[in-house]
Order: structure tokens, then sequence, then C-alpha cells
């Protein structure tokens, strides 16, 4: 029993800094998490990745250590090492994801044709930072400036700055309202608006 509570410990050691990259990761990103089943999987992966950048990291430690001394490497198992790395590499992981990295190269090879976003939705809000019309259930139009909307088009809220209701293709300006919110169940579709303000600020500047 004491030795199964040992190589338990050990494993858990082992297999931690895999299951915090993968926290990190899907803590910033809107990927939905997946089954507890593909998680262990993508743990493992992340795991593998992190030991093999532990093992280069000691491999250049002692590099250095030759030329400039600066303490020991312990034969322990490397749980902070390996910690800080997981960190990094969810943070990384998570930083091209929230970019198109990874897939905007693999696209150019000819590769994929698949985005790093995890749906068109949260691809097409992140590439059009504009105004948009929210088309209501009942018909009316809500114009304003998204400042947040949901990440799953299922669920959420959407939250708009200077909410005005377009009525006869006229903005209809909600006096005393600063921000307004809207269940996306509410929505029917979106329009993201041309970028005209941009142009009309440009002309206003001396």
């Amino acid at each position: 029993m004491d030795n199964f509570a040992k190589d338990f410990v050990v494993l858990l050691q082992y297999l931690l800094p895999g299951f915090l990259a993968a926290w990190v990761f899907y803590g910033f990103t809107s990927y939905p998490k997946p089954s507890q089943f593909e998680r262990v999987i993508q743990a493992l992966i992340f795991t593998f990745i992190i030991q093999t950048l532990v093992v280069t990291e000691r491999w250049v430690a002692h590099v250095i250590g030759n030329y400039w001394p600066f303490g020991g490497w312990s034969d322990q198992p490397e749980l902070f090492p390996a910690t800080v790395t997981a960190i990094a590499l969810g943070a990384i992981f998570s930083f091209f994801a929230n970019r198109d990295g990874f897939h905007k190269y693999a696209r150019k090879l000819g590769v994929t044709r698949e985005t790093s976003f995890p749906s068109e939705w949260f691809g097409t809000f992140l590439k059009n930072v504009t105004y948009i019309v929210l088309h209501l259930g009942d018909e009316r139009r809500l114009y304003g400036w998204p400042i947040e909307w949901p990440s799953d088009p299922s669920e959420g809220h959407f939250v708009l700055e200077q909410p005005s209701w377009i009525v006869d293709g006229k903005d209809v300006p909600i006096t005393g309202v600063n921000t307004i919110m809207i269940n996306v169940k509410d929505v029917k579709w979106v329009e993201f608006m041309d970028k005209t303000w941009e142009k009309e600020n440009v002309k206003e500047k001396p």
C-alpha cells in the first residue's frame, strides 16, 4: 500500500504540469472544455512536450554552468521547472490560438483551410472591430459598440455601448442609457457595419 501511494504521488507529479498547461490554455481562450477523456489525452500530450523541454533546459543549464556556475540541478522530480514550463507553454499556445498563429502559416503551406479559432462566430467578432446591429426576434434592430459578446452563439449576452434603436433607417439614441445588455438567444443575426466612423474621425482632425 505504501509503494502504491508513493508511485501515485510520483505519477501525479509527472502528469500535473500537463494538466496545468491545459488549464492555462482553456483559461486564456474561448475553446469549450472537452470531455474528461480528451482532457487526459491533452494533458498527456502537454506532459510529453513539457518533459522534453525540461530535459533541454537541464542540458542548457549544465552547459552554462560549466562556464558560469550558479547552483546545482536537483536529481529529484523536477516539479518546479516543469511547473514554470507548463505555465509558459499554456500561455504561448493561448497566444497563438487567439491570433490564428499556427493555422495562418499552415494555410499558407496548404496543409489546412481551418483557423485556430474555436468557431466562425469567435473569429468574425475578433476580426471585425466595429459597430454592430443586432436583429432581435421581435423585428427590432439595436445599434451600438460591442464591448463584450458571448464566446458561444447559443448562450451569453451582448453588452453594447452608445445603444440606439434603428427606426425607419435612422438612429434613435436610447437616452439616459450608457450600456445595454442583450441575451444572445433574443438575437436572430448580427450585422457588422462599415468603418465609416473611422473616416469621419479622420476628416474632423485639423
